[in-house]
């Protein structure tokens, strides 16, 4: 919606998410919308999608934790060969960029998604210093408030039918900051990038328990789950 405010041919979306672009095409009413039904697991869905663009914005992730340690071989097909794929696409037709977005969990991970992130930092990198192109960059975000699947959505469901809820502990600590702040920033390094950087916002660490007591103050304590940090990291 934000990038639709500036004089630009066309936005391309894919994702495999059909409801999703149901959703996206009934709430922005722009013919500059394309929306592209397919998986960036899937080389020639990704190479049509590539063609004749300008900038890349490499989104797509599997990053539930729970979810992602029990299918570790899907995680690593979507978050590693899935950047693969982009990263190809590139190499054949060229664009001016590609932003990757990354997560705070790709530092020292401990986590099986934190892992592929992480490589995909690292993929971003090699194809920076090799493909001369197309300027390659990372941004590496905390939690944005808004995504779905976040903490905030589960709590107000708990919430909704009157159960405490769950805190992993109440030491926890985490970066937060809002969509349209994580929307600026990535327009911000798209303007300034050189090709090569991880950019990382200035973003304030909270403990967990700040936004906890703002939705309820009946809590239950279920203990960290296996591989969560108390406190995540930004910069390496």
């Amino acid at each position: 919606k934000k990038m639709l405010e500036f004089p630009i041919h066309s936005i391309r979306v894919l994702d495999i998410d059909e409801h999703s672009l149901f959703k996206l095409k009934r709430s922005v009413d722009d013919k500059r919308l394309r929306l592209l039904l397919g998986s960036v697991n899937d080389i020639e869905r990704v190479d049509m999608a590539c063609q004749d663009v300008d900038i890349i914005i490499h989104g797509a992730a599997v990053k539930n934790v729970d979810i992602t340690e029990f299918n570790p071989f899907e995680t690593i097909e979507t978050n590693i060969q899935g950047t693969m794929n982009m990263i190809k696409s590139t190499m054949n037709h060229h664009p001016k960029q590609f932003i990757n977005i990354s997560t705070d969990k790709a530092v020292s991970p401990s986590t099986l998604y934190g892992s592929t992130k992480q490589i995909g930092e690292k993929l971003i990198h090699w194809a920076s210093d090799h493909i001369n192109s197309t300027k390659f960059s990372t941004i590496r975000f905390g939690n944005v408030i808004e995504t779905r699947g976040n903490i905030f959505e589960l709590w107000l469901e708990q919430k909704q039918k009157n159960m405490p809820i769950e805190i992993t502990d109440p030491k926890m600590k985490r970066y937060f900051f809002h969509v349209d702040e994580s929307v600026s920033f990535i327009l911000q390094c798209i303007k300034i990038s050189k090709g090569g950087e991880i950019f990382i916002p200035k973003i304030k660490l909270y403990n967990i328990m700040h936004f906890a007591n703002k939705i309820s103050k009946n809590h239950k304590i279920i203990g960290i789950r296996p591989g969560e940090k108390l406190t995540e990291v930004l910069l390496t």
